[in-house]
């Protein structure tokens, strides 16, 4: 599926380009079995003009017809290329950058590409106190994430570590995220195939 690039996209978000804008479709918990609960999701990645984006993900359990029952989670974060950051960058804080981005065109962003893609950085906030560092890869439309580090409160479930994969196949949103609880065994907590709902930015 064809897809146009903004003409005034962040130089650094091109590589994301494909994400942005919002999704929606269903999914199932676990590795997906019959008896596995079924979910309905809301993905939007929004460009806010800077160098990462915005993400936001809200999903519903559902029954098998696809009613929702309940909230079953809400997840915020920014996604970004790994990269070390520079004067013009804004940060921390409020602190203001540069009116002009640190990468200022393609051929500064593609000095960053390697053989197997793009390094990317994405940090997502779960409930119930747990925040995500992921590092991983970008290449083409796929993204592989896992997590470098993580912080939980101390009221927290426990949590150890989890793995994220997207990729587009025919125009959709395939995604597929595993979790390990606390012996690094990893195992499959969700998956889910989203529908492009709008290529533009998530609404204000």
């Amino acid at each position: 599926m064809a897809f146009d690039i903004p003409t005034d996209l962040t130089p650094e978000l091109v590589p994301f380009a494909w994400l942005i804008g919002s999704w929606e479709g269903t999914g199932r918990l676990g590795e997906g079995e019959e008896s596995d609960p079924h979910f309905w999701q809301h993905v939007a990645f929004r460009d806010v003009g800077a160098p990462y984006l915005e993400y936001r993900s809200e999903a519903w359990l559902t029954d098998v017809d696809g009613t929702k029952l309940r909230i079953l989670s809400v997840e915020n974060g920014f996604w970004a290329l790994e990269r070390q950051q520079q004067d013009a960058d804004a940060g921390p804080g409020m602190t203001p950058g540069d009116i002009f981005p640190a990468l200022r065109s393609a051929d500064d962003v593609q000095k960053l590409h390697t053989k197997e893609g793009f390094k990317i950085q994405a940090h997502i906030v779960q409930p119930g106190g747990i925040s995500e560092l992921y590092y991983g890869l970008i290449a083409g439309p796929r993204i592989q994430l896992a997590t470098e580090a993580l912080l939980r409160s101390k009221n927290a479930k426990q949590y150890a570590s989890s793995t994220r994969m997207y990729g587009l196949v025919n125009g959709n949103l395939f995604w597929r995220w595993d979790v390990s609880l606390g012996n690094n065994d990893l195992k499959a907590h969700a998956s889910a195939a989203l529908k492009r709902v709008t290529a533009e930015a998530m609404e204000s």
